[in-house]
């Protein structure tokens, strides 16, 4: 039997028209990730919430400017404006996002010197963040994906879970992409590649 949750990822101030780092759209998926949500009894929500000085932010790296790549001891590292800072207003869920009945809240990229794009480890793939460890304790087996950004904190979370054995989907129309030199494309080709759905 299908065990599913449904895992809502970074639908945050900062992500949204306004933050600091402004997916285009975003805030537009919060109505239906609050309607999705409502038909999942188990829901577990992703907070990004970095240090002051976190180690992806560009101001961290001189001569560096937001969305360029450098390399890191883990690998790349695309680097960020400042966002999702500890206890800020950017970091707190966007307001109308209304899912009292979450069971979880994840909370990631709070290690000053890497950063964290997926649920369920760290930008180095090894670290873990402990929800896979947690879902499967729990006994389900199927993860469905939605918020934000779909090419980055969906699509790491997406393709994690399924390394980790869940049968996964991502609900598209509940997302919204970055989409940095290409990396829409890169998505749904590494999608399809693992079997993970796009609904």
């Amino acid at each position: 039997m299908v065990k599913g949750v449904l895992l809502v990822v970074d639908v945050q101030n900062d992500f949204c028209p306004g933050g600091r780092l402004a997916v285009a759209g975003g805030d537009e998926i919060v109505p239906l990730v609050n309607k999705i949500a409502r038909k999942y009894p188990h829901v577990v929500l992703t907070q990004d919430w970095h240090p002051v000085g976190h180690s992806s932010f560009a101001t961290q790296h001189r001569g560096h400017d937001p969305f360029t790549q450098i390399t890191m001891p883990y690998g790349p590292q695309t680097l960020w404006p400042d966002h999702c800072i500890i206890d800020s207003e950017g970091a707190t869920f966007h307001k109308d996002l209304d899912i009292p009945h979450a069971e979880l809240i994840i909370r990631k990229g709070f290690r000053k010197a890497i950063d964290s794009y997926s649920a369920f480890f760290e930008n180095d793939h090894k670290t873990p963040t402990g929800l896979g460890g947690y879902l499967k304790e729990r006994g389900f087996t199927k993860v469905t994906c939605v918020g934000l950004a779909f090419d980055y904190c969906v699509r790491f979370s997406a393709e994690d879970a399924r390394k980790l054995g869940f049968e996964v989907d991502v609900i598209e129309a509940a997302t919204r992409a970055i989409d940095l030199e290409g990396s829409v494309g890169d998505t749904r080709m590494s999608f399809r590649e693992r079997g993970i759905v796009l609904k």
